[in-house]
Order: structure tokens, then C-alpha cells, then sequence
């Protein structure tokens, strides 16, 4: 959409060197109509701008507001007038004009009726156009005046309340979420021009990181990734193109980003378990992770634990599986000795009624396992052969058919017959009762084709399973017959005496102290 949008204007290249030229106070008054007490505070550019919920202000908190910035649609008709195109002022006014469509920009509309303030909508969207043009087409450094106006005006525009139901409403919802349909914020037309912006500034060879990191500091990265709670899709993802741009030119801030993405997953899993945004942030540290330097920092491995394994817990899990797992995995691959640790977490939050989970899960397993190596396998095979037991039982096809799928994978199944004296024993009864109980056909099938691996690779380990399964089959048969003399005893008693009022007394003799007197 961006590329019809800039198609339609011309490249002005031209006069870069003399763009972003010095201009002196006085000119730069005369252009952007500041008197000196004004020119005073815009000054303030050594300090780093602090965002607040009444407007912008810069270091020890001095309040710069621009009085344009009102959405009373009456007052635009006289004070927000188009500016001169770049083209059509000399070289030496090019950095102030710059100056003064940015101030403009800072006005901010209501979107929400499509009727109220047409004209100047359209004049501020064109002067963003041609902002976001110089900016692409710049070839000499941002001077830091520029810097402090441009990220000025992003984040009036951008820092701004989202509007949604109330989250106490919607937590209950969470497991509906995928049904949920997008809202589409109405002045998207305009926010996306603002996005491409940032992000043209941010990529810019010409933006000098050790300067830029005065105005794009802590506080504009948090209030950034507030954003990402937005519910419409188009934002959410500018802002990961966004943060991850911010995150490879700004090393000095990658510790601090990683921090304040692990306190929004904390939030959600722990208190809210709702926010919009879980997916691109995981995008975002997939790439990150993919990037770790060996042998990973007790940091990273501290993150997989304490946030990645749990954030498996929230019910609306499937928004954002897809990512997660690749994370975990990425972790797995990075280091072999992990596997252990994240098949344990993975059992510990297996869901127990949720079979389109538990499916999601198994399909997790399949990723981890097969990058997992037999040391590790053998760590943690006891435990999840159990955990896969009970969903090959499991009465849901998908899920009975999901893990029987295991055996397809060449590496998995390689795992499974190196260790086949401890995991036959383990799951042999869930075969034997899939394959003469189970009510799916394609179940019973799978189940048969398994069996018959074990049987044709150690013959004599399968007939001593199924003799210990017939054995256990006819011990349970034969206390099952116990139970129900010992219940028809008792109905007996309890018939005969029940018209007297007598009191039914319990004797040790019979088994499980279950025989009257």
C-alpha cells in the first residue's frame, strides 16, 4: 500500500547537502513563528523527551504542548493551512519548512467521525507524505533539532490511549479471542503514514544512533510496546517491524527491550492472560534468540523457564503457538541439554479437557523431539511416555491420531526402539485397548502398525508384554468379581435390615473391611 502511496510523488534527491544546512535563531524564528521564551524550551534537546498522559515534555519535565494540538473542529479552518512544498523553497529554508510541517503535524484529529475536519486531514496527511520522502531521500545527517520535532510528532500521534472493551470483561472471554474479528482503528490511513515515518527515520543510514538515543529512549520504548496491546493487526505489525528495527541500530537498549517484553508476558500469564499483541512479540524474540551467541547467557535460559514454558498456561494459547513454539525450539536447537527442561515444563502444563490444545501440544513435542538427543531423550522418556499413554487412550480421534503420528518421524522413532525396554512396557496396555476398544477405525489401525514395530524389531520383548498384560488383565478381571460379591453382600444386608432401623455394623474379615455382621 506504502509503495502506491509514494508512487504517485517524485523523488527529491536533489539539494540534499544543503537540507539539513545551519540556520540561524533568528531565521528559524521568523520561519517557525517561536519568540524567544519559546526557542527557549525547544531547546531543551539534550534532554530526552518524557511522554505523559497530558503531552510531551523534555528532561526535568518542562511541558511543551502545541497549542494547534486540539481536536475542536473549529478551530482548524483558520489556523491549519497547507505549507509550501519542499520544492518550492530554496535549499537554505529546507530545514526550517521541515520544522514547521512537523509542528503542524502535531495536531491531532478525531478520526472517529469520518465527517468532522475533511480538508485539514488531507492537507496533514500530504505534508506527512513529503516528510516521510525527505527523510527517505536525505543523504547528510540528521541534525539534532530535526530529531527532537520529528520524534516529537510521532509520538503526539502515536501515544495515545487504545480504545477497547474493558479488560476485566474480556479475561473471561479469552478462550473465544480467535473468534473474535479485528477492529480496525479509523485513522489507520493516517497512523500508517506516521509508522512508515519512524521506521524510514529508524533505518535511515543518516539518523546517528548515540544521538538519536536522547530522544528515542526508555521511556518512548515502553510506551511503544504499550501499543501492542492494539487490536488492530496492520499496527501490530508496523510496531514489530518498528521494535525490531530499534533493537538491532541501539544495542545499548536490547537488554532493557528484552526486560520489558518479559514483564508484559508476566502480566498476561499471571494476571490478565488478554493482550492483543503475544504473537509479534514472540516474532520479534524468535529472531532474537535465533541470534544468541553460544554458549547461551544463564539470562536466556532463566527467560525459557520462568516465561516461555509457562506462557503455555493461558487458555488462548493458540493465538500465538505457532511462535511460541518455534521459540522453544530455537532454544532446544541452540542447546541439546535444554531438552530436558523444556519436555518437563511441557508435561507440566499438559492440558487435561482441552483436546484442541493437547493436539497442539503433540505437535509441539514432535519439533522438540526431534531436535532432542538420545542423552536427554533417555532423561525425560519415563515421564512423557506416561503423558503420551494416556493420550493414546485419549477417547478425542485427534488426539489418540496425533500421537500415534510420533512413530512417522524417523529420528523420534529411532529414540523410541533404542529405549524400547522401557517405553513398550509403558504403553503397551494403551495399544492393546486402542486396538480392540477404541471407536475410531483409523485409531485402531495406527495402533496395529505400532505394535507391529515392536513386534518384528524384538519379538520376545513383545510376547513378554502381552503375557504381562494378559496376566494384569485377568488380575483385575478377578478383583473386579471380588468387588461386585462383596457390593452384593452388602445390598443384602442392608435389604434385609433395612426395615428393622437396625444399625448396619462393618467386620475386617472380608477384603477392604467390607464384610457385616
Amino acid at each position: 500500500m506504502m509503495k502506491q502511496i509514494f508512487g504517485r510523488r517524485k523523488n527529491t534527491k536533489s539539494a540534499d547537502k544543503d537540507f539539513f544546512a545551519g540556520t540561524s535563531p533568528s531565521v528559524l524564528d521568523q520561519v517557525s513563528g517561536l519568540g524567544v521564551a519559546d526557542r527557549a524550551t525547544s531547546n531543551l534537546s539534550s534532554q530526552p523527551p518524557i511522554i505523559s498522559s497530558t503531552g510531551l515534555s523534555y528532561g526535568s519535565g518542562n511541558h511543551v504542548e502545541n497549542p494547534n494540538a486540539r481536536t475542536n473542529g473549529n478551530l482548524f479552518s483558520s489556523s491549519f493551512q497547507p505549507l509550501p512544498s519542499f520544492k518550492d523553497v530554496p535549499n537554505s529554508e529546507k530545514q526550517n519548512l521541515l520544522i514547521r510541517k512537523l509542528t503542524l503535524c502535531c495536531t491531532v484529529f478525531d478520526f472517529t467521525d469520518p465527517t468532522k475536519n475533511i480538508q485539514e486531514k488531507e492537507i496533514k496527511s500530504q505534508m506527512l507524505l513529503e516528510i516521510v520522502d525527505y527523510v527517505v531521500s536525505v543523504t547528510v545527517k540528521f541534525p539534532e533539532i530535526v530529531m527532537l520535532e520529528i520524534t516529537k510528532m510521532i509520538s503526539v500521534n502515536l501515544f495515545r490511549t487504545l480504545t477497547s472493551p474493558p479488560r476485566e470483561k474480556k479475561v473471561l472471554q479469552a478462550f473465544d479471542l480467535e473468534e473474535d474479528e479485528a477492529v480496525m482503528d479509523p485513522a489507520w490511513p493516517h497512523l500508517q503514514i506516521i509508522y512508515e515515518l519512524l521506521l524510514k527515520f529508524i533505518q535511515s543510514p543518516e539518523t546517528d544512533a548515540k544521538l538519536a538515543k536522547r530522544y528515542i529512549d526508555h521511556s518512548f520504548i515502553l510506551r511503544l510496546l504499550d501499543l501492542f496491546d492494539s487490536e488492530d493487526p496492520r499496527e501490530r505489525e508496523y510496531l514489530k517491524m518498528t521494535l525490531h528495527r530499534i533493537y538491532g541500530k541501539f544495542m545499548v537498549y536490547r537488554p532493557f527491550i528484552r526486560k520489558a517484553i518479559n514483564n508484559i508476558f508476566y502480566q498476561f500469564i499471571y494476571e490478565t492472560e488478554k493482550h492483543n499483541g503475544i504473537a509479534e512479540l514472540l516474532e520479534i524474540l524468535g529472531s532474537i534468540i535465533n541470534g544468541f551467541a553460544l554458549p547461551l547467557k544463564e539470562e536466556h535460559k532463566l527467560f525459557l523457564v520462568r516465561t516461555l514454558i509457562p506462557l503455555h498456561k493461558p487458555k488462548c494459547i493458540s493465538l500465538y503457538h505457532q511462535q511460541l513454539s518455534y521459540c522453544i525450539t530455537q532454544f532446544v536447537e541452540k542447546d541439546c541439554k535444554l531438552a530436558d527442561t523444556v519436555i518437563r515444563g511441557l508435561i507440566k502444563y499438559w492440558p487435561i479437557t482441552n483436546s484442541t490444545k493437547e493436539v497442539m501440544f503433540l505437535g509441539e513435542l514432535e519439533e522438540i523431539l526431534d531436535a532432542t538427543q538420545p542423552a536427554e531423550f533417555q532423561k525425560c522418556m519415563v515421564p512423557l511416555f506416561r503423558q503420551i499413554a494416556c493420550c493414546l487412550n485419549s477417547s478425542h480421534f485427534q488426539v489418540a491420531e496425533r500421537s500415534l503420528f510420533l512413530w512417522n518421524n524417523d529420528h523420534i522413532e529411532n529414540l523410541i526402539r533404542q529405549n524400547s525396554k522401557v517405553i513398550l512396557p509403558m504403553i503397551f496396555s494403551a495399544l492393546e485397548k486402542n486396538v480392540n476398544e477404541h471407536w475410531n477405525q483409523a485409531v485402531k489401525s495406527l495402533s496395529l502398525n505400532v505394535q507391529k514395530l515392536f513386534s518384528d524389531r524384538d519379538s520376545e520383548l513383545f510376547k513378554e508384554c502381552l503375557r504381562q498384560y494378559e496376566e494384569n488383565k485377568a488380575k483385575e478381571k478377578e478383583l473386579k468379581l471380588k468387588q461386585e460379591s462383596v457390593w452384593k453382600r452388602l445390598e443384602e444386608v442392608a435389604s434385609a435390615k433395612a426395615t428393622s432401623g437396625e444399625a448396619v455394623l462393618i467386620s475386617p474379615s472380608l477384603p477392604r473391611t467390607s464384610s457385616l455382621v
